[in-house]
Formats: C-alpha cells, sequence, structure tokens
C-alpha cells in the first residue's frame, strides 16, 4: 500500500493573532464571518472563559476569550480586536482575537504535526509555514471542550441483541488528530462494550492496517476524521479505495464540519458514509450500519 502517493487537498486557512503576534490559523470552513468585538452581556457564574454573550442578528453568541482557553496573555485592551464567529460540531460560537491577518491557500499535505514534545496541553493540532514565518493550526475542538464538554449519552441499553453481537464482530479503528475527539469515539465505544484500535494519523493508521492485516484481528471498520496533517479524511480514503488490500473497509468519516458541506468530496473520495461531530447516539447508529454492511459483504 503507497504511504507517501496520496493525492493532497486544497486547503484555506483563515490566519489570526493574539497578543504575542505569533500568527495562527483555523480552517477557513469553519469561519462563517469576523466581526468588530461587539459589546457583551457577561452572566453570572459562567465559565471564566468565557467573555460575555453577544447578540449577533438576534441570536445570542457566546464569546470565548481565546487568549485565556489557550494559556496565553490576555489581550492588551480586552474591548478591541474582533471576533471570528465559528460553526462547528454543531455549535456556534465567537472567538475574541487581536486580530485577523489574511487567508492562505494551501495543500492537506503541506500541514505537519505538532512539533515532538508540544504535550498533551497543546491547543494545536498541526504546524505549517507562511512566508517561512511558523503558523500554528487550533485545535478549536479542544478548546470548546474545555469549556463547555459535549455529552456523551450511553447509547447501550437501546441496542438490540442482534446490534450488540454485529458491533461485537467489527475490528473499528477510530483516527483523529484531535486527542479530545479521539477521546469522545472511543468513549462511546466503550459505553457499548467495545475496545478499538486509535490512531492519530493516517500514517499512523496504515501502519496499524498493515500490521493487523490477515490476522483475527483485521480491521474491517474505520471512524476518521477529515482535517488531519500531512494526509486528510479524503486522501487517506481514496489511498485506501487505491489498494487491493484495503478497498473493501468501511470508513466512516467523522467531521466536526457541516456534513452535508463535505458529503460529495467524502463520496468522491470513496467514503461510505460521513457525519458532523459529535453526536454519540448517531456515531452508534452509524457503526452498525457499518458492522451489518460488513458483515454481509464478508457472506
Amino acid at each position: 500500500m503507497a504511504k507517501q502517493n496520496a493525492r493532497a487537498d486544497a486547503l484555506s486557512l483563515l490566519l489570526f493573532t493574539l497578543r504575542s503576534g505569533k500568527l495562527m490559523a483555523i480552517n477557513l470552513l469553519k469561519v462563517s464571518e469576523i466581526i468588530p468585538c461587539p459589546a457583551l452581556t457577561k452572566l453570572p457564574e459562567s465559565h471564566p472563559h468565557v467573555k460575555g454573550v453577544a447578540t449577533l442578528r438576534g441570536h445570542p453568541l457566546s464569546v470565548i476569550d481565546l487568549s485565556r482557553a489557550i494559556g496565553e496573555r490576555p489581550l492588551a485592551d480586552p474591548n478591541a480586536g474582533c471576533l471570528i464567529v465559528t460553526e462547528i460540531s454543531r455549535s456556534r460560537q465567537g472567538l475574541h482575537v487581536q486580530a485577523v491577518s489574511r487567508i492562505v491557500h494551501c495543500l492537506s499535505t503541506d500541514i505537519k504535526p505538532p512539533p515532538y514534545g508540544a504535550g498533551k496541553q497543546s491547543f494545536i493540532t498541526g504546524v505549517t509555514r507562511v512566508d517561512n514565518t511558523l503558523v500554528q493550526v487550533l485545535d478549536i475542538e479542544k478548546v470548546i471542550h474545555g469549556i463547555a464538554p459535549a455529552p456523551v449519552e450511553s447509547p447501550a441499553s437501546g441496542l438490540s441483541v442482534e446490534d450488540a453481537s454485529l458491533l461485537a464482530a467489527a475490528n473499528i479503528l477510530v483516527v483523529d488528530d484531535s486527542n479530545v475527539a479521539l477521546q469522545q469515539s472511543v468513549h462511546t465505544l466503550r459505553n457499548l462494550g467495545i475496545e478499538c484500535r486509535t490512531a492519530r494519523s493516517a500514517k499512523d493508521a496504515i501502519g496499524i492496517l498493515l500490521e493487523l492485516q490477515g490476522t483475527a484481528q483485521e480491521i474491517n471498520v474505520i471512524v476518521s476524521d477529515i482535517e488531519m496533517s500531512e494526509m486528510d479524511g479524503y486522501a487517506f480514503t481514496r489511498s485506501l479505495r487505491e489498494s487491493p488490500d484495503f478497498q473493501h473497509v468501511y470508513v466512516l468519516l467523522h467531521t466536526s464540519l457541516d456534513s452535508a458541506m463535505s458529503s460529495e468530496k467524502a463520496t468522491q473520495a470513496g467514503a461510505n458514509a460521513i457525519l458532523t461531530k459529535f453526536s454519540s447516539p448517531e456515531l452508534t447508529d452509524c457503526l452498525v450500519v457499518a458492522a451489518r454492511a460488513v458483515v454481509f459483504a464478508e457472506r
């Protein structure tokens, strides 16, 4: 299986700065708009990283003090700056930043994993270079999870005996470069009494696939993030479909983006299904469908 020849996908990043001036980035597909910082209403007993609530076209918008949320110094003028309004993982929020720099276009292969030693406390999922300047890609899922962790409902009681048996027979690999998102999926599976393999990159996932090939633990269902450094979920899926050994593996692309927006590209890449993060019951339903497809394909 070719590890390095996957076609790269185009990616647009919005660059912004905090007080330190270092460049950070967020996938432009996660951004709905950029606005000057409006007047905020502070809510009692709110999380200390939530600056307050703004009203945007008649709807409330929680505003996150991004500097505090990722352990940086607060902005010199707490009332200046602007808001990056994001829509990810079924939620909408404003990120208060110092300034927005510009939009740059690159390839998914241009995004490299965080430097060794960045640690679990890091709020970045990758790094790249723009005009020879290091740019850190924000792990927005981790920021939001630290403020309002997504509830992970236990769906086990609703599973039929047949569905539970199907899931137990599947060998599942979860691939995600965000540790928060990875653990959410793993927790859902463990609530179902199912253990799975995990990987933090497509490269690591390919290694696991090759290692288990031909064994009783051979992977037949993959749950993969789309936005990953070096090789994204689309390229990873295409590489599987181009390999005779892995072209029949069931692939569920699990994304923090609106899945309707990404569904065409997912289909073109060869994915079996796509799902927006994060709903434990919906992930369970998708995994049951995947396990059923795998069982029928093996008969």
